[in-house]
């Protein structure tokens, strides 16, 4: 039986090098994936699903107005073994669920890799319908990048001209934007929590 799972952390902590790892020992058996990422994602990085460590692979591209239940069941001869989506975190709650029915009336297992909250402690909304509906939740960690700190990391700070940013928009593409923090830390730092 097909599950949906949701592998969440923070930022650099290796979500898109796993689910590019994931794809390849799929595709080296003769299985047929299929990989999304985000628009706004795509727009960046031209199409692809890219890792730090420099690995990168084409993706079929997802807006809010994907229909993934329409896309898939219209595919349903074809013998799909996975669906591997990056930056699951700009998911609507309504495509997670599209998923979901996708997962479970195919048979398809579907692999979520993303962050749980922004820049100011809240959840995405495609991160809260996972943690909701996903059958399997695996956290990949990371180390709080505090100066001495080698607790884990479960936050994460904005950063604009070197300073940490509280307020904006939850959307701002970029990683080098981007710290992650311990949440004792990171209170420190923003005063959020």
């Amino acid at each position: 039986m097909a599950k949906v799972h949701f592998h969440y952390s923070t930022m650099n902590a290796g979500k898109s090098t796993s689910l590019l790892q994931s794809n390849h020992n799929y595709e080296v058996r003769g299985l047929k994936t299929y990989l999304f990422t985000p628009k706004a994602d795509a727009d960046m990085y031209h199409g692809s699903i890219h890792s730090r460590l420099g690995l990168e692979k084409k993706a079929n591209i997802f807006e809010e107005s994907f229909e993934f239940d329409k896309y898939f069941l219209d595919k349903k001869d074809e013998k799909i073994a996975c669906i591997l989506i990056d930056e699951a975190q700009f998911l609507t709650s309504k495509q997670v669920k599209e998923l979901c029915l996708v997962c479970d009336k195919l048979n398809i297992p579907v692999m979520c890799y993303g962050i749980r909250t922004d820049f100011r402690g809240d959840l995405f909304s495609g991160s809260a319908a996972l943690l909701a509906y996903a059958d399997t939740l695996i956290e990949l960690k990371t180390i709080c990048e505090y100066e001495g700190c080698a607790r884990k990391a479960t936050m994460i700070a904005r950063y604009t001209d070197g300073k940490i940013v509280t307020e904006g928009q939850q959307i701002d593409i970029g990683g080098d934007k981007y710290k992650v923090f311990c949440r004792k830390h990171y209170r420190k730092l923003t005063n959020l929590i």
